[in-house]
């Protein structure tokens, strides 16, 4: 139960500040956080304007990788916020800053936890004495991570009552959600939920929603609702269901974590109903070997890896391990390559989860408290997010990419919140023209949008794909598996024309993959690395980019710029088959790239591709470029077009067909 919870003689139930204990802002003025965290400053919401606190405050800011390392919440603590960063590069707080400074609320700005789905950012809080956090808006996954730790959450006008000494009552933290979701604040987390929820104390009505029409998202939540006819069902918005789960994964970074919270909450001898349709994956951390600064952690990667194979044993989910240090890909590629199909509802232990919706797929990423429990019973409880729709019309140019256009998306509608918890749909004759690859870059970004997710219609294209991965099904049997949406469905969020024709070139500017900037208004930008890979452009598609234009390079007497080291690693083993047999990794090793095995790396600072210091400008094609994430040095985000191009001219530059022709003789 939350201490700050109290019931009063008449059965209210307030939240009340403890006396004596403080309240920590989140400031732009990083001084200002120093002092209060020295002790020697306290502020109060009157003494701030909303506009004067931090925003976009990521996962990785919160708890880095490194603090990640360690899978106990007590220890993860210690170095809460340990990625927040000066402009000296110095820790804004040191070991045990949180802990010690007897803070039980914190306050930020907009956006609070995008990012990683990392369910250590609020674990850190927690376990630090944080029990009410504060914020003008919430990325959805970190939202949910707070509600299953049993979190408070509340805006700026709730803090000044409090702290004006006032008892606020516990209805007003609470009136947004669904009864469910009050309970699980109310019983102090999603484990206490759970018990009392299996003992009979408490019971989940399923929704009364009557016939309507629905978006892709409502419709398969309606057909996964539990002990409901699939066919007979309805859901809406603000809907709160038991929904089955069809399948899900976790690796090395989460499944301790899972494992050790079934441990305690289950018994040592737990054991998983379906561990057919759930799987682990050795990916994340598999090259952070031949990183220096992470050459300290190995120990604590080890144990990792150790607990997630104890996890597999005892619960015989489907393994995807590395086998004499091969992986077989990163979990998002190898799951959409195998395992998920049109209509299912996949979670997973990761932000990325959502790239399974390039398969016309429902799939968001969770905390490691909730995948537990979901892993344990096969059912969760979703609330129905809303939805925005993009109609995607016209072909991209051939200087752009899918990339180019969720970067456009992201610097358009996602920093004006319109993505912000919202399920981002697909569809429209331009979505025809691009390829799953390119589909599945779409969804997998949709979480730097602050999105629930990303979904994609079905297509002849599709069903062709997924049949030439699957020895059971047909392209027919795909075809008649698509969930497409119903003529007159509400979207929230509006529904949006995008023409791909008009999409320029773009680069994320380092810091954050929202704001965005065409590549022909960047000026001068040398760089010092170009890597390419992760899992949204370590795809067959963005091999095929990759070889395109050092292949043109090479043809014109080009090939990397002096100064510029560029690393291209797969997705998947299937993705290195595919380059294999195309002949690209001669193309690759005559241009003097640097090529990596399947798996994670340098998009979480775990592998070749970072930089090592702060100096150095990176080119990445990977997902996200949060300070600190890939290294001290400034990382701009770019399609694997521009990256490939940029290696060559040592600059950022977007692709043109001849454009080495034209420099050779220039």
């Amino acid at each position: 139960m939350n201490p700050l919870i109290q019931s009063r003689p008449d059965g209210t139930r307030v939240v009340v500040l403890t006396p004596g204990k403080r309240v920590l802002f989140l400031t732009k003025d990083l001084e200002l956080i120093k002092k209060q965290l020295s002790g020697e400053l306290d502020l109060e919401m009157r003494d701030l304007c909303p506009e004067d606190l931090l925003d976009d405050i990521n996962t990785d800011a919160m708890t880095p990788a490194w603090v990640c390392f360690r899978h106990r919440p007590e220890d993860i603590a210690l170095d809460a916020y340990a990625g927040l960063i000066d402009e000296e590069g110095e820790r804004v707080f040191g070991t045990r800053s949180l802990m010690d400074g007897d803070f039980e609320v914190i306050v930020s700005g907009q956006r609070k936890g995008t990012g990683s789905s990392r369910e250590t950012a609020p674990q850190a809080e927690r376990w630090c004495g944080v029990r009410v956090v504060i914020a003008s808006s919430f990325a959805p996954i970190h939202r949910r991570n707070n509600i299953n730790l049993g979190q408070l959450m509340g805006d700026h006008a709730l803090l000044a009552r409090l702290q004006d000494g006032e008892e606020v009552p516990l209805a007003e933290f609470t009136a947004d959600y669904d009864p469910a979701t009050r309970a699980i604040l109310e019983s102090g987390g999603l484990f206490p939920f759970n018990a009392r929820f299996a003992s009979g104390e408490i019971d989940v009505a399923q929704p009364m929603t009557v016939e309507r029409p629905m978006t892709m998202t409502e419709k398969i939540i309606a057909r996964h609702l539990v002990g409901v006819d699939q066919n007979g069902a309805w859901v809406k918005p603000g809907d709160t269901c038991l929904v089955r789960v069809d399948g899900g994964y976790s690796h090395e970074f989460t499944t301790a974590q899972v494992h050790t919270f079934l441990q305690a909450e289950c018994g040592e001898d737990y054991t998983v109903p379906n561990p057919s349709k759930f799987a682990v994956f050795e990916d994340h951390l598999l090259y952070a070997d031949g990183v220096e600064r992470m050459a300290p952690f190995s120990a604590q990667i080890e144990v990792l890896r150790e607990l997630q194979r104890e996890f597999q044993r005892q619960t015989s989910v489907r393994d995807y391990s590395a086998r004499d240090g091969v992986s077989p890909g990163i979990c998002h590629q190898v799951a959409r390559e195998e395992f998920i199909d049109p209509g299912e509802f996949i979670q997973a232990t990761d932000s990325h989860t959502c790239m399974g919706g390039g398969n016309n797929a429902l799939a968001w990423g969770v905390g490691a408290t909730e995948y537990a429990g979901l892993v344990r019973s096969g059912f969760t409880l979703v609330g129905v997010p809303e939805s925005i729709r993009f109609e995607l019309v016209g072909r991209l140019s051939p200087s752009c990419t899918a990339k180019d256009v969720i970067l456009s998306i992201l610097s358009t509608f996602a920093v004006r919140e319109e993505t912000l918890d919202r399920v981002m749909e697909f569809g429209g004759e331009g979505l025809g023209t691009l390829a799953m690859d390119e589909r599945a870059t779409l969804t997998n970004m949709a979480t730097e949008c602050s999105a629930r997710s990303g979904i994609c219609e079905g297509d002849a294209l599709a069903a062709a794909w997924l049949a030439e991965r699957r020895d059971s099904a047909s392209a027919d049997d795909f075809t008649a598996a698509f969930v497409a949406p119903d003529p007159g469905a509400e979207y929230a969020g509006g529904v949006h024309t995008i023409d791909l024709g008009a999409i320029r070139p773009l680069v994320a500017l380092p810091g954050d993959p929202t704001y965005g900037c065409a590549i022909a208004d960047l000026g001068e930008v040398r760089i010092d690395i170009a890597y390419g890979g992760s899992c949204t452009a370590g795809k067959e598609a963005d091999l095929d980019a990759y070889a395109l234009v050092l292949r043109e390079a090479l043809e014109s007497g080009r090939g990397l710029a002096e100064s510029v080291r560029m690393y291209i690693q797969y997705g998947s083993e299937s993705v290195m088959a595919h380059a294999v047999e195309a002949g690209y990794t001669e193309v690759f090793e005559r241009a003097g790239v640097e090529i990596i095995g399947p798996g994670c790396g340098a998009c979480i600072g775990c592998g070749p591709g970072v930089s090592n210091f702060a100096e150095q400008t990176t080119i990445s094609a990977i997902n996200r470029n949060f300070d600190g994430r890939s290294g001290p040095g400034a990382l701009y985000l770019a399609s694997p077009l521009s990256v490939a191009a940029s290696a060559v001219e040592g600059r950022i530059a977007q692709f043109d067909s001849g454009m080495f022709c034209v420099r050779k003789h220039a």
